[in-house]
């Protein structure tokens, strides 16, 4: 039991390395990782050796999975690139899992201090995060130590070695058994190099352990699936695709595993290298093999998974017309009328989260959808702004961009902080059956109302910059402070008097009446580049007339 306790953990261990490499790589090469994926599209080899070569410095095909997801849902990149990428990043994690299995012992010790020093010297810089990327490698190769030590006793067991051979003669099942274990450690080079360790033990033939390795492949793929399944329709497109390839692999190799074996097993290799290399080369062939029918690929899961008029409409941003980006004012007209669309999504946001707070619960899964797309838009609109060449902007134009920076930004915050709320709301009145007292509901409805009035005083005070309705939307922000804080003191006034239903919400009520602050003051923080601009402007003409005095 004890090593089997020692094995799980040392696989833990692994995950926990990857995901700290992943961290910290992509902390400190995101937006450079980011770039080499958009840049590689144009080609198939490029895009292909971009995404071997950005999953062999995440140490993750989920990761560049991710990466490659995030593109498509902003309409950056196609279905038909983006698949490419996903068979690069294939055998960037096959040919990863090769060099992690060479004899490295000496150099996890080494990676460990030489991380946790600079980590620890300097984790606010590049540098720390390039130790924490070093203290995730050296992890992994200890990782990888552990599980071999601790594997080889457990292969002695009666019991490990009559569930093994249980195997014997089924390649199905043993197919099914490496999706499930890669699935369950998030890691398809776990159940890899366990399954090497079971070849030199001779539990299973060999032609089992290969069909071990294809399965992990495929467990791999549904990991893809799951994580898009709350994705845009063409995300789900990208991961069903690379799911498909990888069956359509197993289809065609499974029927010839055992003479491919037997074959193998004719020149005497060493099982463990076989198993290993096998993985590398089956991963490198049928993404070869793959790569021509890319395009059926894309148009096959487009019909599989349909997107409707409505998803492309939410999904894709509307004014952000890239020709315009040669005339620098009017690409900043565009993405102010983008940011506006925003702040109508976050208007419907506040109007059903006081429909939930209502009772109609529903309505929390259009707000977590809306939040989806205000993400979207958010990274699009910065994308886009991020184009625009700073230096043909003059002064007025610098502080416009400026402006839809921070209010799209702000937006999004607030769509998050929507979300957030209905998720409580949903979860801790209507999951313990508690209900807000009937005073706590209507002082909840009247924030929600004047939420709402200050949205829309603030979105046309961004449209228009009318310097007496920013000066109104201050005005306005004070007094919803006011009325915030009259009405948490109400609340503990229920308290006092021993209200059991103002006892039972009291938390979510007082982290409600927080939130609400939290959204007025980012609603209304526009009214401030207003105000902020009208006085640079007159402390500039008052130094004109001093100088003409002069």
């Amino acid at each position: 039991m004890l090593t089997l306790l020692e094995l799980l953990s040392s696989v833990a261990l692994l995950v926990w390395g990857t995901y700290i490499v992943r961290t910290g790589i992509m902390r400190l090469f995101g937006t450079d990782l980011r770039r080499i994926l958009g840049q590689s599209i144009g080609k198939k080899s490029r895009a292909f050796l971009a995404g071997m070569a950005v999953t062999a410095l995440v140490q993750s095909s989920n990761a560049t999975a991710l990466l490659v997801i995030s593109f498509v849902t902003q309409g950056l990149i196609s279905i038909t690139p983006a698949m490419v990428i996903m068979l690069g990043a294939d055998v960037g994690t096959a040919i990863m899992a090769r060099v992690l299995t060479f004899d490295l012992a000496w150099l996890s010790p080494l990676l460990i201090l030489f991380g946790i020093i600079t980590f620890l010297s300097q984790k606010k810089n590049r540098v720390g995060q390039l130790g924490r990327a070093a203290i995730g490698l050296g992890l992994i190769l200890l990782a990888l130590q552990l599980i071999v030590s601790s594997a080889t006793p457990i292969t002695h067991a009666s019991a490990i070695q009559a569930i093994f051979t249980s195997l014997r003669g089924d390649i199905i099942l043993a197919l099914f058994v490496g999706a499930i274990f890669a699935m369950l450690t998030y890691s398809s080079l776990a159940a890899v190099l366990l399954t090497a360790t079971l070849s030199v033990a001779g539990l299973v033939p060999l032609y089992i352990c290969l069909a071990i390795v294809i399965g992990s492949n495929i467990g791999s793929g549904f990991l893809a699936m799951i994580g898009s399944s709350r994705q845009s329709g063409s995300a789900r497109q990208v991961a069903l695709g690379s799911l498909l390839f990888k069956l359509i692999g197993a289809i065609v190799v499974l029927p010839w595993i055992t003479q491919i074996a037997a074959w193998i097993e004719h020149y005497n290799f060493n099982p463990s290298e076989v198993v290993i290399y096998f993985h590398v080369f089956y991963n490198l062939l049928r993404c070869l093999v793959m790569l021509p029918f890319v395009e059926f690929m894309s148009r096959l899961c487009q019909r599989l998974i349909p997107i409707s008029p409505v998803e492309v409409e939410i999904f894709a941003p509307r004014y952000l017309d890239k020709a315009a980006l040669e005339t620098p004012s009017l690409a900043i007209a565009n993405a102010v009328r983008e940011t506006l669309r925003m702040g109508d999504i976050v208007e419907q946001m506040v109007q059903r989260l006081a429909e939930v707070l209502n009772g109609n619960k529903i309505q929390r899964r259009y707000i977590t959808h809306l939040e989806e797309e205000i993400d979207m838009l958010h990274s699009s609109i910065k994308l886009y702004l991020a184009q625009i060449q700073q230096n043909e902007l003059g002064e007025a134009d610098s502080r416009r961009w400026a402006e839809i920076i921070d209010t799209a930004l702000n937006l999004q915050q607030s769509a998050t902080i929507i979300n957030r709320m209905a998720t409580d709301v949903v979860k801790k009145i209507f999951g313990k059956q508690n209900f807000f007292s009937p005073e706590g509901t209507k002082e909840l409805n009247t924030l929600m109302e004047r939420l709402q009035n200050n949205l829309s005083l603030a979105m046309s005070v961004f449209v228009s910059g009318d310097i007496d309705n920013a000066r109104r939307l201050r005005r306005a922000k004070h007094r919803f402070r006011l009325l915030n804080q009259r009405y948490a003191y109400a609340h503990v006034e229920r308290l006092h008097k021993r209200n059991m239903q103002s006892l039972d919400t009291s938390n979510l009520h007082v982290s409600l009446l927080g939130d609400m602050k939290r959204l007025n003051s980012l609603f209304c923080a526009i009214a401030y580049h207003v105000l902020d601009g009208v006085s640079e402007s007159r402390a500039e003409q008052i130094n004109l007339e001093s100088d003409k005095n002069i």
